[in-house]
C-alpha cells in the first residue's frame, strides 16, 4: 500500500497553530475569489467553502456553508451552486477525489473555483535548503510538498468531470529579513512540513546557516532582504449543463479557416 504524501494529523496540528497575522495569503486568495465572482454574470444563493482554515473563511463568507477539506467532504449532492476550495488542495492526498466531490455537490451549471499554492511556491527556499543539506550532510530530505504545475491542472478538472475548465496563476513576492524570519511566517501560516516522508529528527543549525548563506547569495532583493515566491493557482470549472456552449462535431464547419482569416491556403508538401 502506497504511503500518503501528507501526514493529516500533523497537518491539522500545524494548522491549529496558525495565527491571524499569518493568514495574509488567505486574505489575498479571498480578494482573488471575490474578483473572479464579480466577473461571472450569475448570482449564487447556495455557496460552500472547503478549507483547512474554516474560522477565517467563515468570517470572509458568513453566508456560505464552510466545511473542512477532509478526505470525505461534508457536502450533500447537488446542494450548491458555488463551491470554492480554498488554500488546501496542495496538501490533498487525493486531489482528483476532492475535485470530484466538489463537482458532485454542485447543481447543473454550478461554479467551482479552487485557489491553492502552485509549483513555483517557495522555489527559492527549496533550492537553498536542498543545496545546503547536500553540502552539510551529504543527503537530501523532503521539506516542501511537491505542488502541481499549471499545465497539469486543466487535466485534473477534466478528469473530475468539470466543463469549461480554466487554470491560471498569479505569483506574489514577499520579502524577509532572513531565512528564520521566513520560517517563522510559514509556522504562522500553518504551512510547515507535514509530509509523511519528512525528516523526523531536528535539522542541524549548520544546514540552516548554509541555507541562509545560499539564499542571500542567489535570491536577495534590491533592499537586501530575501525574496520568497508564493504562486497562487486558480482553477475554474462548471458542473455540466445542456445550456453551456458545446464543441462542434468534427467536420461540421461551414467555412474554411483560410477564408475566415482572409489568407491563402497553402497545402503541405509530402
Amino acid at each position: 500500500m502506497t504511503t500518503p504524501m501528507t501526514d493529516i494529523n500533523t497537518l491539522n496540528t500545524r494548522r491549529a497553530r496558525a495565527t491571524t497575522d499569518g493568514l495574509f495569503l488567505h486574505k489575498a486568495a479571498a480578494d482573488e475569489l471575490q474578483d473572479r465572482l464579480l466577473m461571472v454574470n450569475k448570482s449564487f444563493t447556495d455557496q460552500a467553502v472547503v478549507t483547512g482554515f474554516p474560522e477565517f473563511w467563515a468570517n470572509e463568507y458568513p453566508d456560505a456553508t464552510v466545511t473542512t477539506d477532509a478526505e470525505t467532504l461534508d457536502l450533500e449532492a447537488h446542494s450548491q451552486d458555488l463551491v470554492a476550495h480554498m488554500m488546501g488542495l496542495h496538501w490533498a492526498n487525493d486531489p482528483v477525489g476532492q475535485l470530484i466531490q466538489c463537482r458532485r455537490a454542485l447543481r447543473p451549471d454550478g461554479l467551482f473555483i479552487a485557489i491553492s499554492f502552485g509549483g513555483d511556491t517557495l522555489q527559492e527556499l527549496r533550492r537553498a535548503l536542498g543545496e545546503a543539506e547536500i553540502a552539510v550532510t551529504g543527503g537530501l530530505s523532503p521539506r516542501i510538498a511537491p505542488m502541481p504545475e499549471l499545465r497539469d491542472l486543466g487535466g485534473l478538472l477534466q478528469r473530475a468531470g468539470f466543463a469549461l475548465p480554466v487554470a491560471d496563476t498569479a505569483t506574489l513576492t514577499v520579502e524577509y529579513r532572513d531565512i528564520w524570519h521566513l520560517m517563522h511566517d510559514l509556522r504562522a501560516m500553518g504551512e510547515t512540513n507535514a509530509l509523511n516522508a519528512r525528516l523526523r529528527k531536528p535539522t542541524s543549525r549548520a544546514v540552516f546557516n548554509k541555507a541562509q548563506e545560499l539564499y542571500a547569495q542567489h535570491f536577495s532583493a534590491p533592499s537586501g532582504r530575501l525574496k520568497a515566491s508564493f504562486e497562487l493557482q486558480v482553477l475554474t470549472g462548471w458542473a455540466p449543463d445542456a445550456s453551456q456552449p458545446q464543441p462542434l462535431r468534427p467536420g461540421s464547419a461551414q467555412q474554411r479557416l483560410a477564408d475566415a482569416l482572409g489568407t491563402p491556403e497553402k497545402p503541405l508538401h509530402d
